[in-house]
C-alpha cells in the first residue's frame, strides 16, 4: 500500500486510528478511509478492532494477523473509581508509606481491611468478595482476605509490641497536622465476649455489658491521636490519668484539654494542674460545688448583658473566679434559652397532673432547667468558651464513624489480641475517614458520599492493561476540585495477573 497515511483520534481519552489512502473515482480523487481500531501500540504498529480483533498494520505490508501478539482478551469489570480515588488521597497523605513501613508483609491485607471497611463495610466474612469485584485487588494483590486469615491478622497487629511501634511511627506521620491541644472521651462498645474487659456499666442511665474505648483528638486538625480500652465497670473519671501518662510516654507535649463531665473530679483536676495543663471541662450536677455556684450566681444572669450567640443558640453566660482545689479557676455558669424551653416543657408534661409536686416545687425545678457551667484553668472571654468546649463534638463524630461506618460495632472477635487488632483496624479507617473529609472540605459531599458516587465509575481488566470507562459529571466536578486525574489507561501490576491472593 503506498501513498497512504495513519489518522490518529482520541475520542474520550482512548486513541484509535484509520487507515488513508488515495484513489481517484472517475475524475475525482478521494481517500479510501479503512477503520483500524483502537491502538495497543502506536510505534509497533498494533490494533484492535471488534472484526478483525488484535492485528499489526503497516502502510507497505498491510495487514498482518500474528497469533503470537500480546493478548487483549477483556477478563472482568471491577468496581474502580472508590477504591483509585481513596488510594490518592492516602498517597498524597504519605499514609501507604506508614502502613508499609508498620505492618511489612500485612501491608497489603492491612490496606485492603482499611479499605473494605472505608468503601463497603460489613462482616469480615464478605470482605474477599468485595475485594475480588474491586480496583483494591489491583492495588493489593498480596492481601489475604479470607475469613480465617483476617483472624490471623488481627491477632497478629493486636499485638503489644506492633502496636507500640505503630504509634510511635503514627504519632511521627501526624505531628506537622497537630497542635498541642487534645479532645478526650470515651464510649462503651457493647458485646457478649467472654473476656475481663466486658462487664456491667451503667451510663446516662442505661445498663450494658460493654468495654470502654477512650479516644484521644487532636483539637486543630481532628484527627484520632491515640486510643486505649479499659473494662465496662471503669468509669471514665478513673482512666484520664494513665491516658495523660500513656500519651506523655509516646513523646506527646499536651499544653491543653477539653474534656467532658465524666473526668471531673478533684484528682483528676490536680492532675492537669500539676502537669501545667490548661483545661476546660464540664461541672457534674450532682457537685455541691455546682449547686453553690447556682445558688449565688444566676439571679439576674437573664440580663443582656450576659447574652453570647454561639452559631444559632443564644445563651446567657457569667463568669466567676473560683478556687479549684487549691488554685485559682473559672467557672462560666450558662443558661441555655433553646434547652431551658425544651426541657421545662417536658418537666411539666409529667408534673403537671402529680399532686405530689407543690407549684413551689415545680417552680424550683423549672429554675434549674437549661443551666450549665463550665470550668476552665484559665480565664476565657464568655463569647470565646462555648465554641472552644464545643470543639469536643469532634469527638463524638469520631465516635459515630467508628460505630457506623468503619465496623466498630458489633464486635466480631473472640480473644484479647483479635479485641486489639480489631480496635487499631477500626482507629486507623477513623483517621481515614477524617484525611479524606479534610480532602473533600471545598466540596459539597462528605467521605461517604464521595465514595457512593465514585463507585459507579468502573474499569475493564485485560491482560495486560486496565481501561478505566468515562467519569460522569458528578465524578468529574468532584476531582476537578480535589485535583484528581482519572487516567484512561492503567497498566496491570504483575500481582494481579497472577489472581493475586
Amino acid at each position: 500500500m503506498t501513498n497512504g497515511f495513519i489518522r490518529y483520534e482520541k475520542k474520550n481519552g482512548i486513541e484509535y486510528a484509520s487507515v488513508y489512502q488515495a484513489k481517484r473515482v472517475g475524475s475525482k480523487k478521494i481517500n479510501d478511509i479503512k477503520w483500524l481500531g483502537r491502538v495497543i501500540n502506536k510505534e509497533k504498529g498494533i490494533f484492535k478492532s471488534r472484526e478483525k480483533g488484535t492485528f499489526t498494520f503497516t502502510l507497505d505490508g498491510g495487514i498482518i494477523s500474528d497469533t503470537n501478539l500480546p493478548s487483549a482478551n477483556e477478563k472482568l469489570i471491577l468496581d474502580f473509581g472508590d477504591s483509585y480515588f481513596l488510594n490518592e488521597i492516602l498517597e498524597r497523605n504519605r499514609f501507604k508509606s506508614l502502613i508499609k513501613a508498620t505492618f511489612g508483609d500485612l501491608a497489603d491485607t492491612v490496606m485492603s481491611l482499611i479499605f473494605y471497611r472505608s468503601l463497603q463495610q460489613g462482616a469480615n466474612y464478605y470482605a474477599q468478595i468485595w475485594w475480588e469485584g474491586s480496583y483494591a485487588r489491583v492495588l493489593y494483590p498480596n492481601a489475604s482476605l479470607a475469613s480465617q486469615r483476617i483472624s490471623e491478622t488481627l491477632k497478629l497487629i493486636g499485638d503489644e509490641r506492633l502496636q507500640r511501634n505503630f504509634f510511635c511511627e503514627y504519632l511521627k506521620f501526624i505531628a506537622p497536622l497537630c497542635g498541642k491541644g487534645i479532645l478526650l472521651d470515651s464510649t462503651g462498645l457493647p458485646n457478649d465476649i467472654c473476656f475481663p474487659l466486658t462487664a456491667i456499666n451503667s451510663h446516662g442511665g442505661k445498663i450494658n455489658k460493654e468495654t470502654r474505648l477512650v479516644l484521644v483528638l487532636d483539637k486543630d486538625s481532628g484527627m484520632p491521636v491515640y486510643f486505649r480500652y479499659a473494662a465496662g465497670n471503669i468509669v471514665d473519671v478513673s482512666t484520664l490519668k494513665a491516658t495523660l501518662c500513656e500519651i506523655k510516654a509516646y513523646g506527646i507535649d499536651i499544653c491543653h484539654a477539653v474534656i467532658d463531665a465524666g473526668y471531673y473530679s478533684e484528682t483528676n483536676i490536680r492532675a492537669m494542674q500539676k502537669s501545667q495543663i490548661s483545661f476546660v471541662i464540664r461541672m457534674v450536677p450532682n457537685r455541691k460545688k455546682y449547686k453553690d455556684l447556682i445558688r449565688e450566681y444566676t439571679d439576674d444572669i437573664e440580663d443582656a448583658k450576659y447574652l453570647v450567640k454561639y452559631r444559632d443558640r443564644f445563651v446567657y453566660i457569667k463568669r466567676a473566679e473560683i478556687d479549684l482545689f487549691g488554685k485559682t479557676g473559672y467557672a462560666y455558669i450558662a443558661l441555655d434559652i433553646d434547652r431551658k424551653h425544651d426541657e421545662v416543657k417536658k418537666y411539666i408534661r409529667g408534673a403537671f397532673d402529680n399532686n405530689d409536686i407543690s407549684p413551689e416545687d415545680m417552680n424550683a425545678e423549672m429554675q434549674r432547667k437549661g443551666l450549665f457551667i463550665l470550668v476552665a484553668s484559665d480565664p476565657i472571654c464568655t463569647t470565646d468558651i462555648l465554641p472552644l468546649y464545643y470543639t469536643r463534638q469532634a469527638i463524638e463524630q469520631v465516635f459515630d464513624i467508628g460505630k457506623n461506618n468503619t465496623d466498630l460495632l458489633p464486635l466480631r472477635v473472640h480473644s484479647l489480641e483479635s479485641f486489639r487488632g480489631h480496635l487499631l483496624l477500626s482507629f486507623l479507617t477513623s483517621a481515614v475517614y477524617v484525611m479524606v473529609n479534610k480532602a473533600l472540605k471545598k466540596t459539597d459531599v462528605c467521605a461517604i458520599g464521595a465514595y457512593r458516587i465514585f463507585r459507579n465509575l468502573k474499569c475493564k481488566v485485560f491482560d495486560s492493561v486496565i481501561v478505566v470507562q468515562e467519569a460522569n459529571k458528578k465524578m468529574n466536578d468532584i476531582a476537578k476540585i480535589v485535583k484528581l486525574n482519572f487516567p484512561v489507561e492503567l497498566p496491570l501490576i504483575c500481582g494481579e495477573k497472577n489472581g493475586g491472593k
